[in-house]
């Protein structure tokens, strides 16, 4: 009698690729800004953004390279929802549109532009965006007739998916929103929020002040409404008619 070996779906499809997130802070923040800047642009969108997540193309797939964990990608399409891969075939088979990849030492320059570059435009990716913070070079790729073509130049780039505007200022990448806001990281948003939340303080005391200067006028005017009547009710007894001297 033969008996059937069941392999585990963890072993066909690993959730992880044995590389840590990022290898540097830089990359780190690089990953996390852009992630989060772009599921907020998106928050009210069935738009699904993750960062070093394994993404499988092909289910039961013989090649060597089945799957890649892009430092970001964006799939337009896809409900929002923690996922511990990207497994196309449940995903109604929609690959992901846009990619980034930041260069470290885990990352190399031949990695991220010949094999990943491969296995991105081989498996429909239709903007691949790749920045090396070291080098401060920032290139990008976008799919016509089903093949990848560079964009010249990436300075002031708009990404026809995502809306969002590429510089490069020195050697560091800038992001901006469609209404021209820079991505921010999130020390700059709690920053932000402090600062707009001090700011509400702000006016909020300005409004209390000129209150207080309305009520202070207030008094001051039933004040000398209360002065002249009085003053005019004291001529009135010394048989001086006050309108009289008008």
């Amino acid at each position: 009698m033969t008996t059937l070996l069941q392999t585990s779906p963890d072993v066909l499809y690993p959730e992880t690729d044995g590389l840590p997130l990022a290898d540097n802070t830089i990359q780190f923040r690089l990953i996390t800004t852009t992630q989060g800047g772009i599921d907020a642009l998106f928050r009210h969108e069935q738009v699904f953004v993750a960062g070093d997540l394994l993404w499988y193309p092909l289910e039961h797939n013989p090649d060597e390279e089945k799957s890649k964990a892009p430092d970001i990608m964006v799939v337009f399409g896809r409900n929002k929802g923690d996922r511990r891969s990207y497994k196309q075939w449940k995903e109604d088979n929609i690959a992901p549109q846009v990619v980034f990849e930041f260069v470290s030492h885990n990352n190399s320059k031949e990695e991220v532009e010949v094999k990943k570059f491969r296995f991105y435009q081989k498996h429909g990716v239709e903007e691949y965006y790749v920045y090396d913070p070291d080098r401060g070079t920032l290139k990008g790729w976008f799919r016509q007739n089903n093949r990848f073509q560079a964009i010249e130049p990436m300075q002031g780039w708009v990404s026809p998916r995502l809306g969002i505007r590429f510089e490069l200022v020195g050697k560091e990448l800038q992001l901006y929103f469609p209404n021209g806001e820079r991505f921010a990281t999130y020390p700059e948003i709690i920053e932000q929020r402090q600062q707009a939340e001090r700011e509400r303080d702000r006016e909020r005391q300005l409004r209390e002040q000129a209150e207080q200067l309305r009520e202070q006028e207030q008094q001051l005017r039933e004040q000398a409404e209360q002065r002249a009547e009085r003053l005019a009710e004291q001529l009135r007894a010394l048989n001086i008619d006050p309108d009289a001297l008008g």
